[in-house]
């Protein structure tokens, strides 16, 4: 191997997470993805949003638009029917109160409000299934495109702050689309209609009235962009406190053996305040915005009473419609008022729907290229030529790289730290890509052909292995999923594995918890040996993977991994693999 290499670890560009003499949160702990998105509040998001409802647009919107139509009807009934109750049945014109007509009206009235209740259960639930699914749905999508994410991706993002957005941000989307939109057209369609039937009832009456709606517009118009960047503020410190927990519950051991607890706990005290003012700050002015459409539909009732008690006074009006005037008036500032809080929830719905959108938006850096084909069954013959890579624009991590191995061949890759030698398996796996030069393997540009195809046939065994929480077995089975109890036991046979498999309380069906907890160190590095084997790659590359290991079950894996690797090739990164007996298997370049 020819190689020129300048190059340091590839690290994630954030300020350092504790500095004493700092007391604001968000100076200290600052992400690039956390900067608020400042973003003109548009349509086109929130149409984006609503199309996840329109597979479910024949299935279910039909009934939900039937219970609405019943619901608006018998609620725009019910005022009218009083009316007729007090100028017809209590006092008519004619002076003879009529007590017959006035149970019928009751009963009618009773009618009304049984048929509102029943159609609004159905409604609720109709709208909680079709939410329900839209969560669902968006949720799969989100996590579906984060797993095609390539890893500079990652680089750039604390895992907390990609949590957060499958969680927190997608579950504040509920009410949206459980209540917020049906509601919103429930209320439009009764505004409409109570606009109508004022304007019927008596015009000079419901122009005087509705002329305080432009009032609301005004208020809501001057709110909503503070409001708006109020809740997105929210969004960030809910993110980066999510981020800090991930860490620090990742750390703890670190935290506990230089006892930093105490420091720790200052720090999260700090950006928990944070959250809370924040929090307290956005749900200040949205507390603030319905006092303020109360105050102005109060404005709307002393005009409603004055002209109306003047145009009573006229021979304009009856009693029983002023009345019936009044209860439309209720139920025209009752949506108003509704339309105002649900304005707000629809801020806080835009400020999580940009997070959400800005993952899904993101193009893979490593994606198949037009035309990609699939990569047929390799030999494994790798080759680079003159292979230059940078992490970040400017900054080389490899310059002018030459290697060229042979399919068989086992060769091993020493140098001292940060000289690139897990940048190299970065780069055949194509978890990067090159920044210039060319690597193929059996004569194919790793770049022409699929991800999936290369993926497929090369198995990667690192020194921080990783343990899914689940079962022995199904942390092995992982690496193919098709395979038999019998191929499983015999790869854990093979690694060394199998003996303290079958001491543990449930064999290879004992739960391992998260990250493999319960396990050694060097048992989680013989079960990912047992999961690269059982994936039967071309090319199995070992990153540092003996490190844990004793000498003797190296030996035997080494013993394994020369029966496995016959015709295969085996490239291995890291000194500590070839500082004994097991040298003389390799060629060390």
């Amino acid at each position: 191997m020819n190689a020129n290499v300048n190059t340091e670890p590839h690290q994630k560009q954030k300020i350092p997470r504790m500095k004493k003499n700092s007391e604001e949160t968000n100076e200290r702990f600052v992400y690039k993805d956390d900067d608020a998105i400042e973003k003109p509040f548009n349509w086109t998001q929130l149409t984006r949003l609503i199309s996840y409802m329109k597979p479910y647009a024949k299935q279910i919107l039909p009934l939900i638009g039937l219970m609405m139509v019943i619901g608006t009807i018998t609620k725009l009934a019910i005022p009218f029917l009083t009316s007729l109750a007090i100028d017809r049945a209590i006092e008519p014109k004619n002076g003879n109160p009529s007590l017959t007509l006035l149970y019928q009206i009751t009963i009618a009235v009773l009618v009304m409000y049984i048929i509102q209740w029943v159609a609004g259960i159905f409604r609720i639930k109709f709208t909680n299934i079709i939410g329900q699914r839209v969560i669902y749905d968006l949720r799969a999508d989100l996590f579906r495109h984060i797993q095609r994410l390539s890893f500079n991706f990652f680089d750039k993002r604390p895992a907390g702050s990609v949590l957060v957005r499958v969680t927190n941000d997608v579950n504040s989307l509920q009410d949206l689309f459980t209540n917020g939109v049906v509601n919103l057209i429930i209320d439009c369609v009764q505004l409409v209609g109570i606009v109508v039937i004022l304007l019927l009832i008596n015009w000079k009456l419901g122009l005087a009235v509705i002329v305080t709606v432009p009032i609301m517009f005004f208020i809501s118009t001057k709110l909503r962009v503070r409001i708006r960047r109020a809740w997105q503020d929210v969004r960030i410190r809910n993110s980066r406190i999510n981020s800090h927990l991930n860490e620090s519950i990742q750390g703890i051991r670190v935290t506990q053996a230089y006892t930093q607890e105490e420091e720790n706990m200052k720090f999260f005290d700090n950006m928990n305040m944070d959250s809370k003012k924040s929090w307290d700050r956005a749900s200040a002015m949205n507390q603030g915005f319905g006092p303020l459409i109360e105050i102005t539909g109060g404005f709307g009732s002393l005009i409603l009473f004055w002209l109306g008690a003047t145009l009573i006074q006229q021979g304009e009006l009856t009693i029983g419609l002023l009345i019936a005037f009044t209860q439309y008036v209720g139920n025209f500032w009752e949506p108003i008022n509704r339309l105002g809080q649900m304005y707000n929830q629809l801020l806080v719905a835009m400020a999580s729907s940009e997070r959400i959108f800005e993952f899904i938006d993101e193009k893979p850096s490593i994606d198949d290229q037009p035309g990609a084909k699939k990569l047929p069954t390799i030999k494994g013959d790798i080759k680079l030529e003159n292979v230059v890579f940078e992490y970040e624009k400017g900054r080389q991590a490899l310059k002018g790289i030459d290697l060229d191995v042979k399919a068989g061949q086992s060769i091993a890759l020493v140098g001292h730290t940060g000289s690139g030698k897990s940048t190299i398996i970065n780069l055949l796996s194509r978890f990067y890509d090159i920044t210039d030069g060319k690597l193929t393997i059996d004569g194919y540009d790793i770049q022409s052909v699929t991800v999936e195809s290369l993926r497929n046939q090369i198995g990667i065994v690192l020194q921080d292995t990783f343990i899914f929480s689940g079962t022995i077995r199904e942390n092995i089975r992982f690496g193919r999923l098709d395979a038999t109890n019998e191929e499983i036991e015999e790869v854990a046979k093979a690694v060394g594995a199998h003996e303290f498999i079958v001491q543990m309380p449930g064999g290879y069906e004992t739960e391992v918890e998260e990250r493999g907890n319960m396990l050694s160190m060097g048992q989680r590095q013989l079960l990912s040996f047992a999961r690269a084997l059982l994936a039967d790659p071309r090319i199995l590359i070992l990153d540092e993977a003996t490190a844990s290991i004793d000498t003797e079950t190296e030996l035997k894996i080494t013993g394994s991994l020369e029966s496995a690797a016959s015709g295969q090739n085996l490239l291995h990164c890291g000194a500590s693999f070839i500082n004994n007996s097991a040298c003389r298997s390799y060629r060390c370049a």
